[in-house]
């Protein structure tokens, strides 16, 4: 099946109330884990590439990835550049074949970033590439983009209405109190603040720092409005953890295909858990 953007897809899981898992790749293993394990459970799936990602492999190799595993795929698959701050790199992603893009301006000013999310619309946009953009400052580590605690804010409902009504992005991140990386306490999520902005605009909403939220956390974050769920450290855990875990109960064994499989059955794992937590299966 041909690569798709994010609209339809976003669109139905808002409508109906379930959220399509982004699941950030880092190799050709991974990139078939989340597809196959997108088709096992019949669900549209959004393979995440972070741009440090994308800059260590080169977009050739990674689209080439992803259409030879997605041509003989019955399932709906986007492919997303996430969190990204470099203009030339998305206009790459956009050249090379991504469906979707995040332009991620939440460092600067709102001025300056309504200013380079609609620029980044414009460039999409004839493309019929989709866009996501983010507003307030998301606390943790993502791709090299660190953010401290005493940095992050949430997003300002007021701004957030404004804001998408003059960027019109296809997909909103608000920072509702979610964090990138692994959760050091009690996340505080603003639900208030994100039921107020998702009853206020009809663009899908975008939940970022899914790792290590409760269950129920997810579960009301997408009854309130996220169609849209990131995963990326998890999948980073999985990926060492499941190659090192097997290496280590068969130490003698020097056989690299073994551990390949490994990892890959721990990623395959985990993204078919999300995926059921959120909803999705049975919905392509």
């Amino acid at each position: 099946m041909p690569l798709e953007n994010m609209t339809t897809m976003l669109a139905k899981a808002r409508a109906a109330g379930y959220a399509v898992g982004a699941f950030n790749i880092l190799d050709y293993n991974s990139t078939k884990a989340v597809i196959e394990a997108a088709e096992n459970v019949r669900s549209p799936v959004i393979i995440q590439t972070s741009a440090k990602t994308v800059v260590f492999w080169g977009c050739p190799a990674i689209i080439g990835w992803v259409r030879e595993l997605a041509r003989s795929s019955k399932v709906p698959i986007a492919l997303h550049l996430d969190h990204c701050r470099d203009l030339g790199l998305i206009a790459e992603c956009i050249e090379a074949g991504w469906t979707s893009v995040m332009i991620d301006a939440s460092s600067k000013t709102f001025e300056e970033n309504l200013a380079l999310s609609r620029q980044v619309v414009e460039m999409a946009r004839p493309k019929d590439v989709t866009v996501e953009a983010e507003l307030g400052a998301i606390v943790g580590v993502e791709d090299d983009i660190h953010v401290r605690e005493q940095d992050a804010h949430l997003a300002e409902p007021e701004q957030a209405i404004r804001f998408c009504k003059e960027v019109q992005p296809d997909c909103f991140a608000p920072a509702i109190g979610t964090a990138h990386g692994v959760y050091k306490g009690e996340p505080r999520i603003a639900y208030n603040r994100l039921e107020d902005i998702a009853r206020r605009t009809t663009i899908p909403i975008a939940l970022h720092g899914g790792t290590g939220l409760a269950d129920d956390v997810f579960k009301k974050c997408i009854a309130l409005g996220c169609a849209k769920v990131n995963i990326s450290t998890q999948l980073k855990y999985a990926f060492i953890d499941g190659f090192v875990a097997y290496h280590n109960s068969h130490n003698a064994e020097y056989n690299p295909l073994k551990v390949i499989e490994a990892q890959f059955n721990a990623l395959k794992a985990d993204i078919i858990e999300k995926i059921g937590l959120f909803r999705c299966a049975g919905k392509a």
